[in-house]
Protein backbone atom coordinates (compact mmCIF):
# COMPACT_ATOMS: atom_id res chain seq x y z
CA UNK A 1 0.00 0.00 0.00
CA UNK A 2 1.29 3.83 -0.35
CA UNK A 3 3.22 4.56 2.99
CA UNK A 4 4.09 7.89 1.75
CA UNK A 5 2.34 10.95 0.01
CA UNK A 6 4.20 13.35 -1.87
CA UNK A 7 2.94 16.61 -2.71
CA UNK A 8 2.82 18.17 -6.33
CA UNK A 9 6.07 20.22 -5.54
CA UNK A 10 8.11 16.67 -4.48
CA UNK A 11 6.33 14.56 -7.39
CA UNK A 12 8.02 17.59 -9.69
CA UNK A 13 11.68 17.15 -7.86
CA UNK A 14 11.55 12.94 -8.06
CA UNK A 15 10.26 13.15 -11.88
CA UNK A 16 12.99 16.12 -12.40
CA UNK A 17 11.28 19.12 -14.23
CA UNK A 18 10.15 22.02 -13.18
CA UNK A 19 6.62 22.39 -11.46
CA UNK A 20 5.11 23.66 -14.91
CA UNK A 21 7.17 21.14 -16.81
CA UNK A 22 5.52 18.19 -14.44
CA UNK A 23 1.82 20.20 -15.36
CA UNK A 24 2.44 19.87 -18.85
CA UNK A 25 3.17 15.77 -18.74
CA UNK A 26 0.47 15.44 -16.52
CA UNK A 27 -1.45 17.01 -18.95
CA UNK A 28 -0.16 15.07 -21.66
CA UNK A 29 -0.54 11.76 -20.27
CA UNK A 30 -4.38 11.96 -19.48
CA UNK A 31 -4.63 13.07 -23.55
CA UNK A 32 -3.22 10.08 -24.48
CA UNK A 33 -5.65 7.43 -26.61
CA UNK A 34 -4.03 4.54 -25.09
CA UNK A 35 -2.69 3.22 -21.48
CA UNK A 36 -1.05 -0.05 -20.90
CA UNK A 37 -1.43 -0.48 -17.07
CA UNK A 38 0.15 -3.11 -14.70
CA UNK A 39 -1.87 -4.16 -12.34
CA UNK A 40 0.13 -5.65 -9.35
CA UNK A 41 1.11 -2.41 -7.37
CA UNK A 42 -0.66 0.08 -9.72
CA UNK A 43 -4.62 -1.17 -9.54
CA UNK A 44 -3.99 -3.51 -6.10
CA UNK A 45 -1.70 -4.95 -3.80
CA UNK A 46 -2.45 -8.43 -2.41
CA UNK A 47 -6.18 -8.52 -2.14
CA UNK A 48 -7.03 -5.06 -1.79
CA UNK A 49 -7.93 -2.65 -4.23
CA UNK A 50 -5.25 0.87 -4.27
CA UNK A 51 -6.80 4.33 -3.26
CA UNK A 52 -8.08 5.66 -6.57
CA UNK A 53 -8.15 2.36 -8.97
CA UNK A 54 -11.40 2.22 -9.53
CA UNK A 55 -12.29 6.17 -10.28
CA UNK A 56 -8.84 5.57 -11.99
CA UNK A 57 -10.80 3.00 -14.17
CA UNK A 58 -13.92 4.83 -14.30
CA UNK A 59 -12.22 7.63 -15.86
CA UNK A 60 -10.67 5.25 -18.73
CA UNK A 61 -14.41 4.25 -19.22
CA UNK A 62 -15.98 7.75 -19.35
CA UNK A 63 -12.91 9.32 -21.90
CA UNK A 64 -13.24 5.99 -24.39
CA UNK A 65 -9.87 5.06 -23.55
CA UNK A 66 -8.46 2.28 -25.26
CA UNK A 67 -6.44 0.31 -22.69
CA UNK A 68 -4.82 -3.10 -21.67
CA UNK A 69 -4.39 -4.82 -18.01
CA UNK A 70 -1.23 -6.53 -17.72
CA UNK A 71 -2.08 -9.54 -16.22
CA UNK A 72 -2.08 -9.76 -12.43
CA UNK A 73 0.16 -11.93 -10.03
CA UNK A 74 -0.26 -15.28 -8.64
CA UNK A 75 -3.50 -15.40 -6.53
CA UNK A 76 -2.52 -15.95 -3.86
CA UNK A 77 -3.43 -13.04 -2.08
CA UNK A 78 -0.50 -12.37 0.19
CA UNK A 79 1.93 -12.69 -2.56
CA UNK A 80 2.28 -9.97 -5.12
CA UNK A 81 4.52 -9.82 -8.29
CA UNK A 82 4.00 -8.44 -11.66
CA UNK A 83 4.79 -9.82 -14.90
CA UNK A 84 3.79 -13.52 -14.90
CA UNK A 85 2.08 -16.03 -16.33
CA UNK A 86 -0.15 -18.03 -13.85
CA UNK A 87 -3.81 -16.89 -13.95
CA UNK A 88 -6.53 -18.69 -15.57
CA UNK A 89 -9.93 -17.06 -16.43
CA UNK A 90 -11.97 -18.08 -13.59
CA UNK A 91 -9.12 -17.21 -11.40
CA UNK A 92 -8.99 -14.06 -12.42
CA UNK A 93 -12.79 -13.41 -11.77
CA UNK A 94 -12.56 -14.78 -8.24
CA UNK A 95 -9.93 -12.51 -7.82
CA UNK A 96 -11.71 -9.33 -8.91
CA UNK A 97 -14.85 -10.20 -7.00
CA UNK A 98 -13.07 -10.52 -4.04
CA UNK A 99 -11.95 -7.01 -4.33
CA UNK A 100 -15.61 -5.62 -5.52
CA UNK A 101 -15.41 -6.07 -9.33
CA UNK A 102 -18.15 -8.39 -10.77
CA UNK A 103 -16.35 -10.09 -14.09
CA UNK A 104 -17.48 -13.16 -15.10
CA UNK A 105 -15.15 -16.03 -15.75
CA UNK A 106 -16.84 -15.74 -19.61
CA UNK A 107 -15.49 -12.54 -19.98
CA UNK A 108 -11.86 -13.54 -19.98
CA UNK A 109 -10.75 -15.40 -22.74
CA UNK A 110 -7.98 -17.79 -23.63
CA UNK A 111 -8.70 -19.51 -26.68
CA UNK A 112 -5.91 -18.79 -29.50
CA UNK A 113 -8.30 -18.72 -32.13
CA UNK A 114 -11.18 -17.32 -31.84
CA UNK A 115 -12.14 -13.18 -30.96
CA UNK A 116 -14.92 -12.56 -27.80
CA UNK A 117 -15.71 -8.94 -28.85
CA UNK A 118 -16.97 -8.32 -32.39
CA UNK A 119 -19.25 -5.51 -31.91
CA UNK A 120 -18.28 -1.87 -33.18
CA UNK A 121 -19.64 -0.15 -29.75
CA UNK A 122 -18.46 -2.87 -26.60
CA UNK A 123 -19.23 -2.16 -22.89
CA UNK A 124 -15.69 -1.50 -21.25
CA UNK A 125 -16.17 -4.35 -18.46
CA UNK A 126 -18.10 -6.82 -20.93
CA UNK A 127 -14.61 -7.20 -22.52
CA UNK A 128 -12.29 -8.22 -20.68
CA UNK A 129 -9.66 -10.82 -23.13
CA UNK A 130 -7.31 -13.08 -22.44
CA UNK A 131 -6.90 -14.06 -26.28
CA UNK A 132 -4.26 -13.33 -28.42
CA UNK A 133 -6.17 -12.59 -31.12
CA UNK A 134 -8.30 -9.49 -31.47
CA UNK A 135 -10.30 -8.11 -33.44
CA UNK A 136 -10.27 -4.34 -33.75
CA UNK A 137 -13.41 -2.17 -32.67
CA UNK A 138 -14.06 1.11 -31.62
CA UNK A 139 -12.74 0.93 -27.74
CA UNK A 140 -10.14 -1.64 -27.05
CA UNK A 141 -10.83 -2.86 -23.22
CA UNK A 142 -8.53 -5.89 -22.56
CA UNK A 143 -6.74 -7.97 -19.80
CA UNK A 144 -3.85 -9.87 -21.11
CA UNK A 145 -1.79 -12.69 -19.50
CA UNK A 146 0.81 -10.77 -21.18
CA UNK A 147 3.95 -12.52 -20.86
CA UNK A 148 2.53 -15.97 -21.28
CA UNK A 149 0.75 -14.87 -24.83
CA UNK A 150 3.98 -12.89 -25.43
CA UNK A 151 6.54 -16.45 -25.01
CA UNK A 152 3.90 -18.47 -26.59
CA UNK A 153 3.68 -16.04 -30.19
CA UNK A 154 7.75 -15.66 -30.02
CA UNK A 155 7.82 -19.40 -30.14
CA UNK A 156 5.59 -19.47 -33.16
CA UNK A 157 7.69 -16.78 -34.52
CA UNK A 158 10.90 -19.26 -34.12
CA UNK A 159 9.12 -22.35 -34.49
CA UNK A 160 5.89 -21.85 -36.87
CA UNK A 161 5.31 -25.56 -37.04
CA UNK A 162 5.20 -25.94 -33.63
CA UNK A 163 7.32 -27.94 -31.34
CA UNK A 164 7.72 -29.87 -27.82
CA UNK A 165 8.51 -27.79 -24.80
CA UNK A 166 8.79 -28.36 -20.91
CA UNK A 167 7.63 -25.86 -18.92
CA UNK A 168 7.70 -24.47 -15.06
CA UNK A 169 4.74 -22.16 -14.72
CA UNK A 170 1.18 -21.91 -14.17
CA UNK A 171 -1.66 -23.25 -16.64
CA UNK A 172 -1.86 -19.44 -18.11
CA UNK A 173 1.21 -20.48 -19.16
CA UNK A 174 0.61 -24.02 -20.80
CA UNK A 175 -2.76 -22.60 -22.51
CA UNK A 176 -0.58 -20.35 -24.32
CA UNK A 177 1.36 -22.86 -25.53
CA UNK A 178 -0.94 -25.41 -26.39
CA UNK A 179 -2.96 -22.45 -28.42
CA UNK A 180 0.11 -21.46 -30.43
CA UNK A 181 0.98 -25.21 -31.34
CA UNK A 182 3.30 -25.96 -28.82
CA UNK A 183 2.87 -29.67 -26.79
CA UNK A 184 4.67 -30.55 -23.43
CA UNK A 185 7.19 -32.80 -23.36
CA UNK A 186 10.30 -34.41 -21.41
CA UNK A 187 11.60 -35.86 -24.17
CA UNK A 188 14.28 -33.83 -26.27
CA UNK A 189 12.04 -31.17 -25.99
CA UNK A 190 12.87 -27.74 -28.48
CA UNK A 191 12.58 -25.39 -25.36
CA UNK A 192 12.22 -24.79 -21.48
CA UNK A 193 10.28 -22.18 -20.46
CA UNK A 194 10.55 -20.92 -16.84
CA UNK A 195 7.26 -19.01 -15.92
CA UNK A 196 6.46 -17.73 -12.89
CA UNK A 197 6.52 -20.01 -9.15
CA UNK A 198 4.39 -22.48 -8.91
CA UNK A 199 4.54 -26.36 -7.68
CA UNK A 200 6.91 -27.37 -10.35
CA UNK A 201 9.20 -25.22 -9.11
CA UNK A 202 10.93 -27.46 -7.13
CA UNK A 203 14.29 -28.83 -7.16
CA UNK A 204 13.26 -31.98 -9.30
CA UNK A 205 11.52 -29.59 -11.82
CA UNK A 206 14.75 -27.24 -11.79
CA UNK A 207 17.18 -30.65 -11.73
CA UNK A 208 14.81 -31.93 -15.15
CA UNK A 209 15.68 -28.51 -16.63
CA UNK A 210 18.97 -28.09 -16.34
CA UNK A 211 19.05 -31.96 -17.63
CA UNK A 212 17.36 -30.81 -20.98
CA UNK A 213 19.25 -27.89 -21.75
CA UNK A 214 22.80 -29.40 -21.04
CA UNK A 215 22.09 -32.82 -22.25
CA UNK A 216 19.56 -32.53 -24.87
CA UNK A 217 20.21 -28.54 -26.20
CA UNK A 218 17.28 -27.30 -25.07
CA UNK A 219 17.08 -23.37 -25.53
CA UNK A 220 16.11 -21.34 -22.12
CA UNK A 221 13.41 -19.33 -22.69
CA UNK A 222 11.98 -16.42 -19.87
CA UNK A 223 8.18 -15.55 -19.61
CA UNK A 224 9.49 -12.12 -17.65
CA UNK A 225 13.20 -11.54 -15.67
CA UNK A 226 11.26 -10.03 -12.64
CA UNK A 227 14.57 -11.55 -9.73
CA UNK A 228 11.51 -11.13 -6.56
CA UNK A 229 8.22 -9.92 -5.71
CA UNK A 230 6.82 -8.38 -2.56
CA UNK A 231 4.37 -9.65 0.19
CA UNK A 232 1.78 -7.61 1.61
CA UNK A 233 4.03 -7.12 4.75
CA UNK A 234 7.29 -6.51 2.80
CA UNK A 235 9.25 -9.65 2.97
CA UNK A 236 10.36 -10.67 -0.75
CA UNK A 237 10.14 -13.92 -2.65
CA UNK A 238 11.21 -15.08 -5.23
CA UNK A 239 10.28 -14.81 -8.73
CA UNK A 240 10.70 -15.97 -12.55
CA UNK A 241 14.26 -13.96 -12.67
CA UNK A 242 15.70 -15.99 -9.90
CA UNK A 243 15.18 -19.35 -11.51
CA UNK A 244 16.79 -18.49 -14.73
CA UNK A 245 19.47 -16.86 -12.93
CA UNK A 246 20.17 -20.36 -11.15
CA UNK A 247 19.57 -22.42 -14.57
CA UNK A 248 21.75 -19.85 -16.44
CA UNK A 249 24.91 -20.26 -13.56
CA UNK A 250 24.34 -24.26 -13.77
CA UNK A 251 24.46 -24.62 -17.67
CA UNK A 252 26.31 -21.77 -19.08
CA UNK A 253 23.72 -21.00 -21.18
CA UNK A 254 22.12 -17.45 -21.42
CA UNK A 255 18.32 -17.40 -21.29
CA UNK A 256 16.02 -14.91 -23.20
CA UNK A 257 13.04 -13.71 -21.94
CA UNK A 258 9.83 -12.08 -23.57
CA UNK A 259 8.27 -10.22 -20.66
CA UNK A 260 8.72 -6.56 -19.55
CA UNK A 261 10.81 -4.61 -20.18
CA UNK A 262 11.60 -6.33 -23.61
CA UNK A 263 10.39 -4.04 -26.46
CA UNK A 264 9.05 -7.58 -28.16
CA UNK A 265 6.30 -7.39 -24.60
CA UNK A 266 5.77 -3.70 -25.63
CA UNK A 267 5.18 -4.14 -29.06
CA UNK A 268 2.37 -7.31 -28.95
CA UNK A 269 0.88 -4.27 -26.36
CA UNK A 270 0.41 -1.54 -29.02
CA UNK A 271 -0.27 -4.14 -31.71
CA UNK A 272 -3.27 -5.46 -29.19
CA UNK A 273 -4.61 -1.48 -28.62
CA UNK A 274 -4.18 -0.39 -32.38
CA UNK A 275 -2.33 3.07 -31.75
CA UNK A 276 0.92 4.05 -32.14
CA UNK A 277 3.14 4.12 -29.19
CA UNK A 278 3.20 8.15 -29.50
CA UNK A 279 -1.01 7.97 -28.38
CA UNK A 280 0.44 5.19 -26.13
CA UNK A 281 1.55 4.89 -22.43
CA UNK A 282 2.57 2.53 -20.35
CA UNK A 283 1.90 2.92 -16.05
CA UNK A 284 3.30 0.90 -13.81
CA UNK A 285 5.28 0.41 -10.27
CA UNK A 286 8.39 -1.29 -11.29
CA UNK A 287 11.71 0.68 -12.22
CA UNK A 288 13.52 -2.37 -13.68
CA UNK A 289 10.50 -3.89 -15.83
CA UNK A 290 7.54 -1.00 -16.86
CA UNK A 291 9.43 1.65 -16.55
CA UNK A 292 12.50 0.26 -18.42
CA UNK A 293 10.14 -1.35 -20.90
CA UNK A 294 8.60 1.75 -21.98
CA UNK A 295 11.84 3.29 -22.32
CA UNK A 296 13.09 0.82 -24.68
CA UNK A 297 9.74 1.01 -26.51
CA UNK A 298 9.61 4.57 -26.68
CA UNK A 299 6.48 4.74 -24.90
CA UNK A 300 5.89 7.17 -22.38
CA UNK A 301 6.43 5.72 -18.98
CA UNK A 302 4.20 6.98 -16.14
CA UNK A 303 5.81 5.42 -12.86
CA UNK A 304 3.28 5.28 -9.27
CA UNK A 305 4.71 4.71 -5.90
CA UNK A 306 2.52 2.31 -4.87
CA UNK A 307 4.14 -0.40 -5.29
CA UNK A 308 7.98 -1.99 -5.64
CA UNK A 309 9.75 1.13 -6.04
CA UNK A 310 10.35 3.87 -3.39
CA UNK A 311 12.83 6.56 -2.42
CA UNK A 312 15.26 3.90 -1.73
CA UNK A 313 15.84 2.50 -5.39
CA UNK A 314 13.98 5.77 -7.44
CA UNK A 315 17.46 7.09 -8.70
CA UNK A 316 19.31 4.01 -9.36
CA UNK A 317 19.08 3.84 -13.12
CA UNK A 318 20.09 5.85 -15.95
CA UNK A 319 16.43 6.26 -17.74
CA UNK A 320 13.97 8.13 -16.18
CA UNK A 321 9.90 7.94 -15.56
CA UNK A 322 8.15 10.43 -18.21
CA UNK A 323 6.13 11.12 -14.86
CA UNK A 324 5.78 9.88 -11.41
CA UNK A 325 2.31 9.87 -9.32
CA UNK A 326 1.45 8.98 -5.84
CA UNK A 327 -0.76 6.61 -8.01
CA UNK A 328 -3.10 6.29 -10.59
CA UNK A 329 -6.02 8.03 -9.01
CA UNK A 330 -3.93 11.67 -9.96
CA UNK A 331 -4.94 11.21 -13.32
CA UNK A 332 -8.68 11.46 -12.78
CA UNK A 333 -9.47 15.16 -13.44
Amino acid sequence: MISTRFSAAELSEMTEVTDQAYADRLTAIKAKKGFIIDMDGVIYHGSQLLPGAKEFVDWLISENKQFLFLSPGPLNASFTQTNNSTPTPKELSEKLHRMGLDIPPTNFYTSGNKPLCVKKHVSPTSCYLTSPTIHTHTHTHTTIKHTAIATAKFLQSQKPAGGKVFALGGPGLTYALYEHGFTMSETKPDYVVIGTEGTSHNFEGLQKALSLITKDGAKLIGTNPDSNGVKENGEKVLGTGAFLALLEVASGKKAFTCGKPSSLMMSYATTYLGLPKEDTCIVGDRMDTDILAGTNAQIDPVLVMSGVTDMNNLFDDAYRPYLILNGVGELVN
